[in-house]
């Protein structure tokens, strides 16, 4: 870690600061049930979004049915930032891996993505968010979006909209991108598509996959290449 000082209402206060770097680093932050296990990286210098000072944090699928931040999926996520020059940070909710507590059936989990958020505005106070969430992941980046500032994003991959609350009013606080495969046997796919088609009004973008169960399975290549033209489309990159 490095140390600068920040000057704010005529103080100096110092700001500690963790260097992202290109390789990714495993870190634990203080979560509300404990340390929790986590991994950082740099986004890439020659991203179309290198310049924005954009950090993105993923969230993984269902803790007890296996979910953890090493799923392909999330990892794909965390690529696409990557690649569009946006750092990134991955992490266990409670109870999963070397993060301390227990499953709390996306209550507590909404509790860790804050702490996760609290700690990355310490390390960059002045950067914008982008919020990512699979499955379970998504109903949490969802449930949490709306307690926190500077979220300039959101995307959320295969949502069981039908067991979680997600909009309010058919409203986000940022614009949206959602990605579900049409043979999904987790999530239930027309469900989604009409969730995204006639209630949300917030700019939203439905990206839909044929041929692509829940994990996506052949089509990860496809789903990041999608996730990145959405994101430069949304967040306003010239072509």
């Amino acid at each position: 870690m490095n140390h600068r000082r920040a000057q704010r209402a005529g103080q100096a206060i110092e700001v500690i600061v963790t260097v992202f770097s290109q390789t990714e680093t495993a870190i634990t932050i203080d979560g509300p049930a404990g340390g929790l296990e986590a991994r950082i990286q740099a986004g890439s210098e020659s991203g179309s979004l290198a310049e924005r000072g954009l950090a993105a944090i993923v969230c993984h699928p269902h803790p007890q049915h296996g979910g953890t931040m090493s799923n392909k999926v999330v990892t794909t996520l965390v690529r696409a930032y990557r690649d569009l020059g946006v750092a990134t940070v991955r992490f266990n909710f409670r109870g999963v891996g070397a993060s301390e507590g227990e499953f709390d059936h996306a209550v507590g989990e909404v509790d860790d993505l804050l702490a996760v958020h609290a700690w990355l505005a310490g390390q960059r106070p002045d950067g914008g968010v982008l919020l990512a969430g699979f499955s379970f992941g998504s109903a949490v980046a969802a449930g949490a979006v709306f307690r926190m500032e500077s979220v300039e994003h959101l995307t959320l991959v295969a949502p069981p909209v039908e067991r979680y609350t997600y909009d309010r009013d058919g409203r986000f606080p940022c614009p949206v991108c959602i990605a579900q495969g049409e043979r999904d046997d987790v999530v239930v796919p027309e469900g989604v598509i009409r969730w995204s088609e006639t209630r949300l009004q917030s700019p939203h973008a439905l990206l839909r996959y044929p041929e692509a169960g829940h994990f996506f399975h052949g089509q990860l290549t496809e789903l990041k290449a999608d996730l990145a033209r959405t994101l430069e489309r949304q967040l306003g990159v010239d072509s």
